[in-house]
């Protein structure tokens, strides 16, 4: 009885053995087969760096797949299109200072990404697009007048579209837009606008009086050429009518002067004669 149960045991714990073996066996396994792979999600593509061999050549797409464990590690990057904003303070033809915000929308060259990862590293964009960007503006903004990058803006911004596309494409960068946001001047452009404008409303004032006057004395020109014209017509008349149109003038006065002295109720008219006549201002009397 006693030799069956040491036999017993013996099984019991060669039982045991084997089944820890077994597990240190499928963990071993285990661990290894999720180091052998890896996965790439939409939207990304991976480069395979080889300790022996360096950066593999070709690019993995999407999907889960194999790799030697230790010897080869995979860096993954992200292909869809990223935006990107940043800010540059340039200087025009005109020696003023302009502050421009510029928006990039950009991805990478697929087919390039083992050397963009060898050149560049994974943060390719963070390095390239802001050095470029801030050369590119400058070196357009210096082509142009303060006041032509408003009134200009779709050629300025077509020509930086264009040289920065041109830059980009150097680092296997493709960009797919390119605008400017924001664009706004120094303090000293915004005071010197405002005086000119100041200026020009004053030019237009005097240009105003200086009509006005002109105006003004092409109607005394006129005004002193019609009063001359009307002397030389009376003296005309005088010379060939004798006394008898001043005659008649001065009786149409005396007309005239009757006339309202008669709708006067302070005036008195009292004949006192053939040769005098009195007229007696009542306002007094009626006063008192």
């Amino acid at each position: 009885m006693a030799a069956a149960g040491g036999s017993g045991g013996q099984a019991a714990i060669s039982f045991l053995t084997n089944i820890a073996r077994a597990a240190i066996g499928l963990g071993a396994g285990a661990s290894l087969l999720g180091s052998s792979l890896y996965t790439v999600d939409g939207g990304q593509r991976a480069v395979i760096f080889d300790r022996f061999r360096g950066v593999l050549p070709e690019t993995v797409g999407e999907g889960t797949h194999f790799l030697v464990p230790w010897l080869q590690k995979p860096y993954v990057f992200d292909i869809r299109t990223r935006p990107h904003t940043f800010t540059s303070m340039s200087g025009t033809k005109d020696l003023q200072m302009v502050n421009l915000s510029l928006r990039l929308l950009s991805r990478p060259d697929v087919s390039y990404l083992p050397t963009i990862f060898t050149s560049l590293g994974t943060e390719y964009d963070e390095k390239v697009l802001p050095s470029i960007g801030n050369e590119v503006l400058k070196a357009v903004v210096a082509q142009f007048n303060a006041d032509q990058l408003l009134t200009e803006r779709p050629h300025v911004s077509a020509l930086v579209r264009d040289a920065l596309v041109r830059r980009a494409r150097e680092f296997n960068i493709i960009l797919d837009d390119v605008a400017i946001t924001h664009l706004s001047y120094g303090i000293e452009f915004s005071l010197a606008v405002e005086k000119k404008q100041v200026a020009q409303q004053e030019a237009e004032r005097s240009k105003f009086l200086v009509a006005k006057a002109e105006q003004e004395r092409r109607a005394a020109i006129v005004r002193a050429e019609g009063e001359s014209e009307s002397a030389r017509l009376i003296s005309d008349a005088t010379a060939s009518a004798g006394l008898g149109l001043i005659e008649l003038r001065r009786i149409e006065a005396a007309k005239e002067i009757a006339g309202e002295l008669a709708r006067s109720p302070n005036v008195a008219y009292i004949p006192s004669g053939s040769n005098g006549n009195m007229l007696l201002g009542l306002n007094a009397a009626m006063s008192r």
